[in-house]
C-alpha cells in the first residue's frame, strides 16, 4: 500500500481556531486516502527544517499532500512546506512554490493582478506605496500574509482621511494583524467564492457560491470577518449564508467571474486546486480580492459545499488532488 504524508501545520498549544482547523482537515483527508487504498500518515511540518526533512525522507512517501498554512503560527512563512518538497524531489498536492509566494502576499498578488489588467481594489501599503485611483472613501486594514480573516472585524473599516491617517491606523493594527498590514478600498455590494479544481481533462470551475448577509442592519459592515468563519456563537457566523442559485440576470456575472478566475489560474500557474474571493461592487463589476492557493478542505467549509453542488464526492475530490500531484511530478 503506497505511503500518502499528510503534512500539516505544527499546532501549538496555545494555537487559535482557524489554527486548529488544520488538524480537522488532515484527519479528514486521512480517513479519504485509506477509502482510495491508500497509508496517510500526518506529520507536522516545524521550524526545525532537518527534523521534517527528517521525518519526510525517513517515511519515503509516494507523495506529500501539503496542508501547511502556517509555520511556526506565522502565514507568512507558508512557502517553506513546497520549497522544502521540491528540494527532496517528493510529489506534493496544491499550488508550487512559486504561487503560494506570489498570492500568499496579498500586495504583491494585487501588484501581479494589477499588472495583467485584472481589476483590484486600491491598496495602500505600509511604505507608503500607494495605489489610489478610484478615490475610494472608505479603506479595510487587512493583513498582508495571514488568510483565514485574522484580525478582521467590523473596527477594520475606516475613513481615508489622509495617507498619513491610514498609515497610522495600520501602524496601530499590525501587532493582531501578523505583524504586517495593508489597507484595501472597500467594495460596497455583493461578495463571491469562486473554487477550482484540476482534473485530466482540464481545471474544472466548480458551481460559483455568493456570501449572503441575512438580517445585517443597513449600517453593518457585510464582510466575511473573522468571527464570521470561526466563532459559531457569534451573529456573523450564523447569518453569513452561502448560496449557490442564481437567477437568469446574473448569468453574465457568473461568465465574467468563471472567466476572471480561469485567467488567475493561469496567471499565477496554479495546481491541484485554489479559490479566487471576489467583490461585486453596484455597478456589477468584478474586483479580485486574492487568491488562494491553500483554500480549507474541511467537510463543512465552502470548498467541500462546492464540490457537493457539482456532484462530485470528497473522496474523488482527495483522489483528483493527489492525482495531479503525482502526473505533474
Amino acid at each position: 500500500m503506497k505511503k500518502i504524508v499528510v503534512l500539516h501545520s505544527d499546532i501549538s498549544p496555545e494555537a487559535t481556531q482557524d489554527e486548529l482547523d488544520c488538524l480537522i482537515q488532515a484527519q479528514t483527508i486521512a480517513t479519504a486516502l485509506k477509502e482510495l487504498n491508500f497509508q496517510p500518515v500526518l506529520v507536522p511540518f516545524s521550524l526545525d527544517i532537518r527534523q521534517t526533512i527528517a521525518k519526510l525522507n525517513a517515511f519515503k512517501p509516494f507523495a506529500v499532500f501539503n496542508l501547511v498554512e502556517t509555520v511556526a503560527s506565522s502565514g507568512r512563512l507558508i512557502y517553506f512546506a513546497p520549497a522544502v518538497l521540491d528540494l527532496l524531489k517528493i510529489p506534493y498536492t496544491g499550488c508550487p512554490t512559486e504561487a503560494v509566494l506570489q498570492t500568499s502576499n496579498k500586495p504583491l498578488a494585487k501588484r501581479i493582478l494589477q499588472g495583467f489588467g485584472i481589476a483590484t481594489p486600491d491598496w495602500l501599503e505600509q511604505d507608503g506605496t500607494e495605489y489610489r485611483r478610484q478615490k475610494a472613501k472608505r479603506y479595510l486594514i487587512k493583513s498582508a500574509w495571514e488568510h483565514a480573516s485574522i484580525g478582521l472585524d467590523e473596527k477594520s473599516l475606516i475613513e481615508y482621511q489622509s495617507k498619513e491617517f491610514v498609515l497610522q491606523a495600520m501602524k496601530r493594527r499590525e501587532k493582531r494583524l501578523g505583524g504586517s498590514c495593508f489597507a484595501e478600498a472597500y467594495i460596497e455590494g455583493r461578495e463571491f467564492n469562486v473554487a477550482l479544481i484540476a482534473r485530466k481533462a482540464g481545471v474544472l470551475v466548480l458551481p460559483i457560491a455568493e456570501m449572503l448577509f441575512h438580517d445585517y442592519a443597513p449600517d453593518r459592515l457585510r464582510i466575511v470577518d473573522y468571527k464570521a468563519k470561526w466563532d459559531a456563537a457569534s451573529f456573523e457566523y450564523n447569518n453569513t449564508i452561502r448560496n449557490f442559485d442564481f437567477g437568469a440576470k446574473d448569468r453574465s456575472l457568473i461568465d465574467r467571474l468563471r472567466e476572471i478566475a480561469l485567467l488567475c489560474w493561469k496567471i499565477f500557474s496554479l495546481k491541484g486546486y485554489a479559490r479566487v474571493d471576489f467583490r461585486v461592487d453596484k455597478k456589477n463589476r468584478p474586483w479580485v480580492l486574492e487568491i488562494n492557493t491553500n483554500p480549507c478542505l474541511s467537510p463543512d467549509a465552502g470548498f467541500a459545499a462546492a464540490l457537493n453542488q457539482a456532484k462530485i464526492k470528497y473522496t474523488e475530490a482527495i483522489g483528483l488532488i493527489l492525482a495531479d500531484a503525482v502526473n505533474r511530478f
